[in-house]
């Protein structure tokens, strides 16, 4: 269940791409979060008029985070192969994730991965790829690594998914401005429709594919797991837009997920603590 989460993601990403090349980066961007947003809003249905101050903050923080991660990681895949600018997206997580350790030989972990990431964009003579391209991937990792310290914010202050549902709503806000541009302000209806079911693709069918997941799986298994993403997203780059890598950059790629699942495996057990009460994380089930 976990890999076909993360083939979904891929899949979502690749089809992407011919939607991008009509329409523009931006123009797809934002309708793939409109929809996201207007989508789980129906769902969830957030009692907005119930919010303080701190649930707004951290809402609109992590809205605008979403907003600018998906329009650089939708710039990048316009210009660099999909296993590329996965792999390089995760770098932020990564370098979060390690530096949650503070001390120790884990502190090389994110150096492995970027001598990965530099297999894959550079080659003897110079870049690899797009240079604009690999930048906008480095700027997603970026703002994943931010996204990832607002979304233990969200869930603290958040009940269920009612955060990420205003996140949704407000990334889209951002990120429709540029998308309304990039179309002269007038949304094609193929636009439309695209967007509509790219939105079902990333990210409401993996988020709740995601939800069943972690309720059998322990997250660091999980979190295995989600290291080979970068690998998932090169086999449906190939398959779907044909994206062929060269073997330096595989094993680039390689490294990348090496020293992720390194870092994951390598995570010191915690002690299990007695429950308290809390305002659930996103996504979390809560056992009586």
């Amino acid at each position: 269940m976990a890999a076909l989460s993360f083939s979904i993601v891929s899949v979502g990403s690749a089809l992407s791409k011919p939607v991008m090349d009509n329409y523009g980066a931006l123009a797809t961007t934002a309708g793939r979060l409109a929809w996201a947003g207007l989508i789980l809003t129906i769902i969830v249905r957030p009692k907005i008029h119930t919010y303080g101050k701190a649930q707004w903050v951290a809402a609109l923080a992590s809205g605008v985070v979403i907003g600018f991660v998906t329009m650089c990681a939708y710039q990048a895949i316009a210009r660099i192969p999909l296993g590329m600018m996965m792999a390089i997206d995760f770098l932020g997580p990564l370098t979060v994730a390690t530096l949650g350790f503070r001390r120790g030989w884990r502190l090389g972990l994110p150096v492995l991965a970027l001598a990965g990431v530099l297999l894959l964009v550079f080659k003897k003579d110079g870049w690899s790829a797009d240079p604009i391209g690999c930048a906008y991937a480095f700027a997603a990792a970026i703002g994943w690594a931010f996204h990832i310290l607002l979304l233990r914010r969200i869930g603290s202050v958040f009940r269920g998914l009612e955060g990420l549902a205003v996140s949704f709503v407000v990334a889209a806000l951002v990120a429709l401005p540029f998308g309304l541009i990039q179309v002269d302000f007038v949304p094609p209806h193929g636009l439309v429709l695209a967007t509509a079911g790219l939105a079902l693709l990333t990210p409401l069918i993996p988020y709740s594919l995601d939800v069943l997941v972690l309720r059998r799986l322990s997250p660091a298994l999980y979190g295995i797991l989600t290291s080979t993403q970068p690998a998932i997203a090169t086999a449906f780059g190939y398959l779907i837009l044909n994206q062929v890598m060269s073997p330096v950059q595989l094993i680039g790629i390689a490294l990348v997920i090496l020293a992720s699942m390194i870092g994951v495996a390598s995570e010191p057990r915690r002690p299990k603590q007695e429950a308290q009460p809390s305002v659930p994380v996103e996504g979390e089930e809560v056992h009586p």
